[in-house]
């Protein structure tokens, strides 16, 4: 009888390496929120690192440029926060004591009156006012959810600015470390291989900005002509929705319509869908796969199926991030092509040498 090949070295060899793909994918799991800070934390530092070396090579030193860019990073927030949130809040409370009028006016229209007709809504209301008490109780709980989420933004907000600036101190001393350890032959290749990736995110977030900016001007423009209650804070607010593919801008226009419907009527409500659908389109399938392919140098219809795919995959996190991923997964197989071409151009010299130049007649014949 012929002796097994499989030992019982084997055996365990192949369960522990399976334990330990499975250990790690369920670490991954359970530890989804951190990675997605810790990506977002990292694109944040990759882009601000941009403006450190600027500082750094017009004199100042790189701890003083960090503190700057942070400041300046805090700056822009807050004036953010103070051009959005006092108009939010006004505009809330504006809403609110409006509500009956705006809701008096809807029912005097025509639309509804035929509505009413079919669907007999003027029962239902008057259904609801008689259940307020039943419907205040009840929105006790979705209030409470929606503060737990705000506070969970302003920590998760709070995380990933102390992240980036840790990254912008430490961070690169962490890489340069690690290109350290590895041999010298191959140490200028990954060098290289880190700065492509660099240059690459740094100009994805550059194409973003572009894009939030293009957003956020169009939107001010068009809320503006269409006589929309502030229009600057809800322009902004466009703008930065541009962040986050596809979703952020519908969320966006959806609520900005609602708006118009409310405080500018049917038609005005129109008009902002019709804007909405319009540039949402133009954006997602048009402007952001151009605007990627001259920042990042990428192809559109890659930058479309990679948000497509990413989104589907792993939410909004994978649609933010499915660009950069994308453009590093295309610098490292270009350089692994680059590593396998040396091999096989010296081939092809040597059997040209070993032929000879071509004779005047076979040069004609390869001539077009």
């Amino acid at each position: 009888m012929p002796h097994s090949q499989v030992s019982l070295k084997m055996v365990f060899t192949i369960a522990f390496g399976l334990l330990i793909a499975l250990a790690f994918v369920m670490a991954i799991l359970h530890s989804l929120l951190a990675i997605t800070l810790s990506c977002a934390a990292l694109l944040l530092a990759l882009a601000l690192d941009h403006i450190v070396q600027m500082l750094v090579k017009l004199g100042m030193g790189r701890s003083l440029a960090v503190v700057a860019v942070a400041l300046l990073l805090l700056g822009l927030l807050t004036g953010i926060g103070f051009i959005l949130i006092p108009p939010a809040i006004s505009q809330g409370k504006e809403l609110i004591r409006h509500a009956p009028d705006y809701i008096h006016h809807v029912q005097r229209s025509a639309l509804f009156q035929r509505l009413d007709h079919r669907f007999d809504l003027t029962e239902r209301l008057k259904d609801l006012e008689g259940d307020y008490g039943t419907m205040i109780t009840g929105a006790a709980t979705p209030v409470l959810a929606a503060v737990g989420g705000v506070l969970s933004f302003i920590g998760a907000s709070v995380t990933i600015f102390f992240l980036t600036i840790f990254m912008l101190i430490f961070g690169g001393r962490v890489i340069r470390g690690v290109l350290h350890e590895l041999s010298p032959a191959r140490r200028p290749t990954y060098d290289n291989l880190l700065h492509k990736i660099y240059q690459s995110i740094g100009g994805y977030i550059a194409g973003l900005a572009l894009i939030c900016g293009i957003n956020a001007t169009l939107t001010i423009t068009f809320l503006a002509i269409n006589k929309m209650p502030f229009f600057l804070p809800l322009g902004i607010l466009s703008g930065l929705s541009s962040t986050i593919p596809y979703a952020g801008p519908f969320v966006t226009g959806t609520f900005i319509s609602l708006l118009a419907f409310i405080t500018g009527g049917l038609w005005h409500g129109v008009a902002t869908v019709i804007y909405f659908l319009v540039y949402g389109q133009i954006e997602g399938n048009i402007l952001a796969p151009l605007i990627f392919r001259r920042t990042v140098r990428v192809n559109p219809l890659v930058v479309t199926l990679s948000i497509l795919f990413l989104g589907e995959i792993a939410g909004i996190s994978g649609a933010i991030i499915a660009v950069p991923i994308v453009a590093a997964l295309q610098i490292v197989l270009r350089e692994l092509l680059l590593l396998r071409a040396p091999q096989s151009r010296p081939l092809g010299a040597e059997c040209d040498a070993r032929s000879g130049p071509p004779s005047e007649g076979a040069a004609e014949r390869q001539m077009p």
